[in-house]
């Protein structure tokens, strides 16, 4: 099976996501956090989960919006630079934080058994369930009986 493009797929749901993060963006202006903080929190967040495609993105539209070589280049191992602000700090770690869940060892799902659409589909709902995931953990919602 060749790989799935989500967004043709699935354009609908590709584009709620995209709201998703034109709102979370607004929410993130509106409770006062610098616009190059978002966009390190970004980039550290695209460095945890390993995604080339938003690395380049982000790491442009941070050096566009001002951000400096040298904090980007540190970014990786913040904790051990004097480059960032406590209210950086406690921001990269929070998303660090959010960003690194346990996940189960990986396996072989590949067998022909899903249609590209299937695949799409299933992938959209991991993809949802993790944001609401983050949200629950991140939220600290009580789960009791």
């Amino acid at each position: 099976m060749s790989t799935v493009n989500l967004g043709k797929q699935h354009p609908a749901t590709y584009k709620n996501l995209g709201a998703l993060d034109a709102q979370a963006d607004t929410s993130a202006r509106e409770a006062g956090l610098d616009p190059l903080l978002a966009e390190l929190v970004r980039v550290r967040v695209s460095q945890l989960n390993g995604c080339a495609f938003c690395l380049r993105m982000h790491t442009r539209d941070a050096l566009a919006k001002g951000e400096s070589t040298d904090r980007l280049a540190v970014l990786a191992a913040w904790w051990e630079s004097q480059y960032f602000t406590a209210q950086e700090r406690a921001a990269l770690a929070l998303a660090e934080q959010v960003t690194e869940l346990t996940v189960p060892e990986r396996r072989t799902w590949d067998d022909g058994s899903l249609t590209d659409e299937q695949v799409s589909a299933v992938s959209w709902l991991a993809i949802v369930m993790n944001a609401w995931n983050r949200v629950a953990i991140s939220s600290h919602y009580r789960v009791a009986p």
